[in-house]
């Protein structure tokens, strides 16, 4: 029996995936992984813009990756969800076993950030 897949959650999945693919984002949740950071920490963390690293948490944040909580004059951020750090690990224990293929592969060509 031949199953199709539903074509609006593949689309909704692709997009969940986007949040991961930009480097700076994925920067920025690997950071979140031990835990939650204001803006300034993971700017330290993570070598990033203290621009960037607000646009992108805005982001993640929108896509529900992220959760934000007002701590006095700061705002810390963390993962919303403990599946996205085990998301997160689950692709290196991945990349561990295909890391040369992924490397090696032409067609997924990376531009250099600037």
């Amino acid at each position: 029996m031949l199953i199709t897949a539903n074509p609006k959650a593949i689309d909704l999945q692709a997009k969940l995936f986007r949040g991961f693919s930009d480097s700076s984002r994925l920067s920025i949740l690997e950071a979140l992984r031990d835990g939650p950071l204001t803006v300034g920490e993971i700017v330290q963390t993570t070598g990033l813009m203290q621009s960037n690293v607000s646009n992108h948490l805005g982001c993640l944040r929108d896509c529900g990756l992220v959760q934000a909580e007002q701590q006095g004059r700061y705002v810390s951020y963390a993962l919303s969800d403990k599946r996205v750090a085990e998301l997160l690990r689950l692709a290196d224990e991945l990349l561990a076993d295909v890391a040369k293929g992924v490397y090696e592969c032409t067609r997924y060509n990376v531009p250099e950030e600037q």
